[in-house]
């Protein structure tokens, strides 16, 4: 894939989760994982940090990584900064976050697939909760939840539940397919310095989602389907449960 880029963006200074790509799953670092599980898929994966200790990490792993600002008001805006230092001209530069370090390079496969309509520019991956899952998962802000047009084009994005349902308080996911976003994106590479010039938007301040920046300016998101769970850790709690499914998986 010598035309696709995968920038993770990692810093340390998590506010939820302060040293989060160091933190140590099954005895790696949590940004080793991802790297590694990027780079089955064949394309160049470079790590975008403004942090020595975790530069000095990917490093010592046998990784690619750049140094970037710590002014950064996004994770988007940190591989803009990186593509234009170290892009070699790909077509389609791929955001992968740091906290993901379960990703499958099917996932990664399926975003890049978008990208097969010329008129694509922007493409993430949406995973159904199941319809069993509790009211209270479904609430979760740190779960953001998305509404996608019949042709999969997003609508929105947001932390509460969309869509409310009128008739119906509880076990929602019985009655309705609700879609979780899974933070990975992937951009035409023409559109980056676009992006990177937009102002901060209402709806991404009120929401703290940088999706809804662009969704606000009139680019189109392309919803791809993904029927893999992940496991996103944001908190220490997260890093407890994921420890917890990689020993199973393992065993």
């Amino acid at each position: 894939m010598k035309d696709v880029l995968i920038i993770i963006p990692a810093r340390y200074a998590s506010t939820r989760f302060p040293g989060k790509p160091l933190a140590l799953l099954g005895g790696k670092p949590m940004i080793q994982h991802v790297v590694e599980q990027a780079s089955r898929v064949g394309a160049r994966v470079v790590v975008a940090t403004d942090d020595e200790r975790i530069a000095d990490c990917v490093r010592a792993f046998g990784g690619e990584v750049v140094m970037t600002a710590t002014t950064h008001r996004s994770g988007t805006d940190r591989i803009i900064e990186a593509y234009q230092s170290i892009g070699r001209g790909e077509a389609i530069v791929l955001n992968l976050q740091g906290d993901e370090p379960f990703v499958q390079p099917e996932q990664i496969e399926q975003l890049l697939a978008a990208f097969e309509d010329p008129s694509c520019q922007i493409a993430t991956l949406a995973e159904p909760f199941a319809a069993d899952s509790p009211d209270e998962v479904l609430h979760d802000p740190n779960s953001v939840k998305l509404v996608r047009s019949p042709e999969g084009r997003a609508l929105y994005f947001s932390r509460s539940v969309i869509p409310y349902l009128r008739s119906v308080q509880t076990e929602l996911c019985r009655h309705h397919t609700y879609y979780k976003h899974i933070g990975l994106y992937a951009f035409r590479s023409t559109i980056l310095s676009d992006l990177g010039a937009l102002p901060m938007s209402a709806l991404e301040q009120a929401e703290s989602l940088e999706q809804l920046r662009w969704l606000e300016a009139g680019y189109h998101i392309r919803v791809m389907d993904t029927q893999r769970a992940t496991i996103g850790i944001d908190t220490p709690e997260d890093l407890e449960r994921a420890e917890e499914f990689l020993c199973s998986r393992q065993g």
